[in-house]
């Protein structure tokens, strides 16, 4: 499938008209195929089959039979990308303040001046445009950081949000920083958990969101001993976000005197952390979530995503986006953001030395990208690699576009060569959400006005509550 193939539109009819058959091939043919497993590697010229929402085979020449066909030639299949921590709530303030100055200047704008006057209507429409925009660049599973939550109707609509897209969704939820609310939470997530998440083979997972410290927003949000048998409870991970500095460095040690590290727990920045503190994530096998531009645009602690200390204790992170009102919206940025950083970086700090630096490479990137960041919401075993038997979340990139051709190494044209306006098809659970370029069921005129009324009603409500 190419984005001039006459015949894409007659495919897309072919693969809607047997969307219900828990049956239905779809064989992708001839196609660089980039798995990010290591039992399989890069395949060249080679066949992805799909049936039903699971990945069947990899190889060259497989069969066809009953097969929707598409000719993948001068295309790159790779796995959908997974953004592990994302305020999705926020989408219609987007880059609002582009040039934030720190940490505090977010919190008290957007936090505490904003949040607060949201409705439930205008955490749906934040989430969905979020959701739909990661799609778009190729984000196929993304983790709401829904800290929001200021009544159950809040959490239902951000929910909701992710349901109608047709996202791999993992909401995590938390109760607001700052303003009024019910304090329904996280009492709620167990009317969360039995209402939305009860069956196992679902596109949506539930966690359990909370902060590092009681610095911003006061203890009832910072992650402890409660907070962690109310997850243990209820079978949820946890994302731990604002993860910073000395302070968090304590408590990082503090949970691992409470035996409260682990794989089901995620560090989000992990910026500025201690050797000591390191030391109790890469033994717990703690996993971490890095936001690249985050930490070095708006400047959280040392500036500097924590990739290097990551590494150094054995773990591999995710990435994420973080904040639509300051920050961009793909993984293309975060992958090369990092990617720049960190070599940068190893190249300066061995200058004039005469050793070698130690630097990352593009695969490691779309590893972080990809296998990673499904390792670190908790969905290996699920999504992250084209690995038969996972689920079919997937790219299409065209490698013979302008901006591609040619095609000389398959990562390294993912990585520093391409971005959405490449991505000709992404399939969720193998359904299609993308095709031809374009965002499949999205009346976009309408979406638009949603999305212009809410950030009306937004900004205008902070002024119309001074005035009051």
């Amino acid at each position: 499938m190419t984005v001039s193939d006459h015949t894409s539109a007659d495919l897309l009819e072919q693969l809607r008209r047997r969307s219900a058959d828990p049956e239905r091939r779809i064989l992708f043919a001839g196609a660089t195929i980039v798995t990010m497993d290591p039992a399989h590697g890069i395949l060249h010229g080679a066949d992805l089959l799909i049936e039903g929402d699971t990945i069947a085979a990899i190889g060259r020449g497989l069969s066809r039979d009953g097969a929707v066909v598409v000719d993948a030639a001068g295309a790159v299949l790779t796995p959908g990308f997974v953004d592990t921590h994302r305020h999705a709530w926020q989408t219609q303030l987007r880059r609002i303040m582009p040039d934030v100055d720190d940490l505090g200047a977010y919190v008290m704008s957007t936090l505490a001046g904003y949040a607060p006057v949201y409705r439930p209507k205008d955490m749906y429409v934040g989430t969905k445009l979020a959701a739909l925009t990661a799609i778009d660049s190729g984000i196929t599973c993304m983790l709401d950081f829904s800290h929001n939550s200021r009544t159950p109707e809040h959490s239902d609509a951000a929910i909701q949000a992710l349901v109608d897209t047709g996202v791999r969704g993992v909401h995590a939820s938390m109760g607001p920083h700052f303003g009024p609310w019910d304090k329904q939470w996280p009492g709620d997530l167990a009317r969360l958990k039995e209402e939305y998440f009860a069956g196992q083979d679902q596109l949506l997972t539930l966690r359990l969101a909370a902060l590092a410290t009681d610095e911003i927003a006061g203890p009832a949000l910072a992650y402890g001993p409660e907070l962690a048998r109310v997850a243990q409870d209820l079978g949820l991970g946890v994302s731990v976000d604002a993860v910073f500095g000395a302070s968090s460095s304590r408590a990082v040690l503090e949970w691992e005197e409470d035996g409260l590290l682990g794989p089901e727990l995620t560090l989000v920045h992990a910026t500025g952390l201690t050797p000591e503190a390191w030391k109790a994530i890469g033994e717990s096998g703690t996993t971490i979530s890095l936001a690249p531009t985050s930490d070095a645009q708006i400047g959280l602690e040392t500036a500097v995503p924590a990739i290097d200390e990551a590494l150094a204790v054995g773990v591999r992170p995710g990435l994420s986006i973080d904040v639509e009102v300051a920050l961009v919206s793909d993984m293309f940025t975060q992958m090369r953001t990092l990617h720049a950083i960190q070599r940068m970086r190893a190249v300066n700090g061995v200058h004039g030395t005469g050793r070698q630096p130690a630097r990352i490479t593009t695969y490691d990137v779309l590893d972080f990208a990809t296998l990673q960041g499904a390792r670190t919401n908790g969905l290996a075993d699920v999504t992250g690699s084209l690995t038969p038997g996972k689920k079919a979340d997937l790219l299409v990139m065209q490698a013979e576009d302008l901006n591609n051709m040619p095609l000389n190494d398959a990562v390294g044209t993912v990585v520093l060569g391409s971005d959405a306006r490449n991505i000709s098809a992404v399939l969720i659970n193998g359904e299609p959400r993308k095709w031809n370029g374009q965002v499949l069921d999205v009346d976009l005129s309408a979406l638009r006005d949603e999305i212009h009324a809410s950030r009306e009603y937004v900004l205008g409500a902070p002024a119309a509550l001074n005035e009051s």
